[in-house]
């Protein structure tokens, strides 16, 4: 699919999927509905993943920032890991160990999903990769992605500072810098050599 920009250049979207790992009821499950859309192509084994791209995934410690723009911009896809929250350490074992897809996880947002209202880092698969669609420019596409949803506008408009933020960072240090400006957390202690 292309869509066009505001001044009339085409910019193709970027080629979004998911990894369902069954463990949650599929009628509420939003990479499930987003797929019914047509917003992803859900996957249901691993090796049918594509090669090339980004898979998000919340413990690898690795944040998704402006270096990683261009990966996917160029064709690179966006996978993101589609499993329980209460089953995600063996999930995210389970799914690193059979594929070459780069892991990234998340800048700091909150929840709009019903399940997890307002907590911090808990989002969706379908929050997830609207979250990356917008930090690379395709704030359109990651509308589309959340747009099944009821509650899908309300994530950009809980996030809208934060998002708009991160989306300005020139680099990744920057970008994790500045959820200490909208989130009240610690800040991880500083390793001396």
């Amino acid at each position: 699919m292309i869509t066009l920009t505001t001044s009339g250049d085409s910019v193709s979207d970027v080629s979004v999927h998911a990894v369902w790992l069954a463990q949650d009821d599929p009628k509420k499950n939003t990479a499930v509905l987003a797929s019914k859309r047509g917003n992803l192509k859900l996957h249901k084994r691993i090796n049918s993943l594509p090669k090339r791209g980004i898979i998000l995934e919340p413990l690898c410690g690795k944040v998704f920032g402006p270096e990683d723009h261009a990966l996917l911009i160029n064709g690179g896809s966006l996978v993101g890991l589609d499993c329980s929250w209460a089953h995600i350490e063996e999930s995210v074992a389970q799914v690193m160990r059979r594929t070459r897809l780069q892991p990234r996880m998340l800048p700091l947002l909150l929840a709009a999903n019903p399940v997890n209202w307002g907590k911090p880092g808990r989002l969706t698969t379908a929050e997830a990769l609207a979250t990356v669609l917008y930090l690379i420019g395709r704030e359109d596409q990651a509308r589309d992605v959340l747009g099944a949803f009821r509650w899908g506008e309300r994530f950009f408009e809980l996030n809208k500072e934060p998002l708009e933020a991160y989306s300005q960072a020139h680099t990744s240090a920057e970008l994790v810098e500045l959820q200490f400006e909208f989130f009240d957390i610690e800040r991880p202690e500083e390793t001396s050599s």
